[in-house]
């Protein structure tokens, strides 16, 4: 029956925990105040956010007597304003803690209120479905009131009728049914993607050390700083150590650096510059103005006596302090070089909302540059054959001038969304990378010359293999003009439906918005569903309908073999009568579309966030472990045929 179930959880997520007091402020006077705690990393949406957006906070009532409503459901606390790209709008959410209050007047001698506050919260990788939060309120009102009973503002709930024949068609269908033990015995899992991205964020900040190890402001001073460290010291080990010391002291410098810049302006703040519009402008501008220095325009330094200072005071002090301040001063030599990558990776690694993501992404960093003086320190003979500086790092700087442009483009596009000047829509942004990159091709051939560069003609092996990925990267962008997908670089490119020019068609849609319908067609004509329970405000499953749904081996199975069935969990059209319901011992009503195919997910499925795809047959009994967001295409059609091979047998 479907007010009986309670099946065990699975995949449930309980980000938030709001609670409701009634709060008298008068004899005539009384608000409702909503508090929240939520957990790092997630956001509760604010009132008023307009259509089109996520879900706003909203205060609904099912009976109401003796009380009136005194304005709106009012906002309190610190919001947090943002433009999303996806909504194309701003808008305001809390994180960390969330207050909603709702003032109301007493207008008889007894009062009564029973309804629920309706609210969205979303992290950066899913979204949950409007949830709400119920209360009821009884007590005396004004003694000598004069004013009537009020009418309720919503009628009284029809529940027992809707109930008895939706449980009545469950029954009788029993497509309801709870699977959640059969979904594990394929060997559900929790979603492993803190690990995952940690592993990311290391490898992000490892890969931009190796960058900045090969720059003009680096390079040269191994072998300088390895053999002062060795000449200094009668005993190897004791200048090996030194070296470990100075390669420890970077870890630490730049390990501190990525913590402080989360402690002084939280990872929530990360988040929000990497979306401000102001900031992404000036952060455009700061790539630019570096890509032209590397191109030899002009030299970027910092103030020489900064670094003079720290290396005057490495030579007056010994021991520890004295190499720390030489690392310290190989910091600030090499920031022409490092600042545009390090500030890249901190932006980029402050969205995930972590407040360790950036430390992580500093660790990576600092290794990557401390490693070559440890090793030629305990190896000194591999100091001959390093190679020496030359020509080929001035084309190592050319080269990262044009990629700074290429991600300066990248910002830019940030603000363009925010403003809506519509200047750098898709295909202009694909345009700009195409020539951007074969501009680079053609440098790396030796087409193109720079101030700085040498007038050999000859260009090595390596240069030839960069100048011809450059040149297939570029080649391969062609066809986004088009509208092809580009899944390689659809984390930089504006989103599709800013492009105008699109004859890309391959587009995979639905076949049912209705479970039970669904079911019933999948039951006569003998296919296996896929159930997408997606959302309109859910971010990440618009990525996956564009990154992976688009592909074609991706569609052509969901098209021929599956039958599709679409749920939004905030769809807001009313169910023709609420529905209550026990679920986990709790009483609850359902009152839209979106909370009977949320109330679906979780006690069939055990799982509420989104996406969430599972692979079914037309009894209601899954095929595979679900899926959720994962943009590997060759992992959905593994997913997809698996369900399929399933079925057949």
């Amino acid at each position: 029956m479907l007010t009986s179930w309670i099946p065990a959880i699975a995949q449930i997520q309980d980000p938030v925990q709001f609670k409701s007091e009634w709060k008298s402020l008068s004899d005539t006077e009384a608000q409702i105040v909503f508090t929240a705690n939520i957990d790092a990393g997630w956001h509760v949406y604010s009132t008023d956010l307009g259509e089109g957006g996520p879900i706003s906070a909203t205060f609904n009532t099912d009976k109401m007597e003796g009380l009136e409503l005194d304005g709106k459901l009012m906002p309190q606390g610190k919001e947090v304003e943002n433009f999303d790209k996806l909504f194309e709008m701003k808008v305001r959410y809390f994180e960390n803690k969330a207050t909603f209050v709702q003032k109301l007047k007493i207008t008889g001698e007894t009062y009564y209120i029973e309804g629920y506050l309706e609210y969205g919260a979303c992290n950066d990788e899913n979204c949950l479905p409007p949830t709400e939060v119920s209360f009821k309120y009884s007590g005396k009102g004004i003694p000598a009131a004069t004013a009537t009973k009020e009418e309720p503002v919503a009628t009284e709930e029809k529940t027992i009728v809707n109930e008895e024949k939706t449980a009545t068609e469950v029954a009788a269908s029993d497509y309801w049914k709870p699977v959640i033990d059969q979904l594990n015995a394929f060997g559900e899992e929790a979603a492993q993607s803190s690990n995952q991205s940690w592993i990311w964020i290391f490898g992000a900040g490892f890969l931009g050390g190796l960058v900045a190890l090969f720059t003009p402001c680096v390079w040269p001073i191994i072998p300088m700083t390895v053999s002062f460290f060795l000449k200094r010291s009668k005993d190897k080990k004791k200048g090996i150590r030194d070296a470990w010391t100075y390669g420890a002291s970077i870890v630490v410098i730049y390990v501190t650096l990525g913590l402080a810049i989360t402690l002084i302006f939280g990872a929530s703040a990360l988040n929000a510059l990497s979306t401000n519009a102001i900031f992404n402008i000036l952060f455009f501008l700061m790539l630019v103005v570096f890509a032209a220095s590397f191109f030899g325009a002009f030299e970027i330094t910092l103030p020489s006596k900064w670094s003079n200072a720290v290396d005057s005071k490495a030579e007056q002090t010994s021991g520890l302090l004295s190499i720390f301040l030489m690392a310290f001063t190989l910091s600030l030599v090499s920031f022409s070089c490092t600042g545009p990558i390090i500030g890249w990776l901190l932006v980029e690694l402050g969205t995930s909302g972590n407040i360790i993501a950036p430390a992580i992404g500093m660790l990576g960093f600092a290794l990557a540059l401390a490693l070559p003086f440890t090793l030629f320190a305990m190896f000194p003979s591999w100091l001959k054959q390093m190679p020496k500086s030359g020509g080929w790092m001035n084309v190592i700087k050319v080269t990262l001038g044009f990629l700074e442009l290429a991600f300066a483009l990248k910002f830019l596009s940030v603000a363009d969304l925010a403003y809506g000047w519509r200047i750098l829509d898709r295909e202009t942004f694909l345009a700009l990378w195409i020539v951007i990159f074969g501009l680079l091709g053609f440098y790396l051939l030796g087409k193109i010359k720079f101030p700085h560069d040498d007038d050999d003609t000859t260009v090595s092996v390596p240069r030839f293999f960069m100048a011809l990925c450059s040149l297939a990267f570029a080649v391969y962008m062609v066809p986004g003009l088009w509208g092809a997908p580009l899944k390689a670089v659809s984390a930089f490119a504006p989103p599709m439906n800013t492009q105008d020019f699109n004859l890309y068609k391959n587009e995979v849609h639905a076949q049912f918005d209705d479970y039970d319908a669904g079911m019933e067609y999948a039951k006569r004509t003998g296919k296996p569903v896929m159930l997408d329970f997606t959302g309109y405000g859910c971010v990440n499953c618009r990525k996956m309908e564009l990154a992976v749904w688009t592909d074609p081996k991706v569609s052509q199975i969901m098209t021929d073999d599956y039958v599709l069935i679409t749920l939004y969990v905030d769809n807001k059209t009313p169910l023709p009568e609420h529905i209550k319901v026990t679920e986990n011992g709790k009483e609850r009503t359902l009152r839209t579309l979106g909370d009977k195919w949320s109330y679906l997910q979780r006690t069939k499925f055990g799982a509420n966030a989104q996406p969430f795809y599972v692979l079914i047959d037309n009894e209601g009994n899954p095929l595979n472990k679900s899926y959720s967001y994962d943009e590997d295409v060759d992992k959905y059609v593994d997913f997809l045929q698996t369900g399929l091979n399933n079925y057949k047998k």
